[in-house]
């Protein structure tokens, strides 16, 4: 994959994290999105492993919109999740994204 659509990728990673930091004012709201990054993050974990490049994580991102709904259609502890669904996807990909072999902030 080009440098430049990781690049890309990571900022959307990025923006999702910020949005999910941004709710932290919100005690519930964001107790909800921290459940629901670790369910995102637990099934990184279960398809990348532990050994990744951006470049591996960037091409499991293009894919992961279907896994991640299904996911959190079947683990999520409170209704609501598909308003919250991209912000979590994203912010999941940030956190593992720092994982990676070849990571730099």
């Amino acid at each position: 994959m080009p440098l430049e659509t990781i690049e890309a990728t990571r900022h959307e990673w990025e923006e999702g994290y910020r949005r999910l930091e941004g709710a932290s004012g919100d005690r519930q709201r964001y107790h909800n999105l921290l459940a629901e990054l670790e369910l995102v993050l637990d099934e990184l974990r279960r398809r990348i492993g532990q050994t990744f490049t951006l470049d591996e994580l960037a091409a499991a991102y293009a894919g992961a919109d279907r896994w991640v709904q299904d996911a959190l259609a079947e683990h999520a502890l409170v209704p609501g999740w598909p308003a919250r669904l991209t912000t979590v996807q994203d912010a999941a990909f940030h956190v593992y994204s720092r994982g990676a072999v070849d990571y730099r902030p």
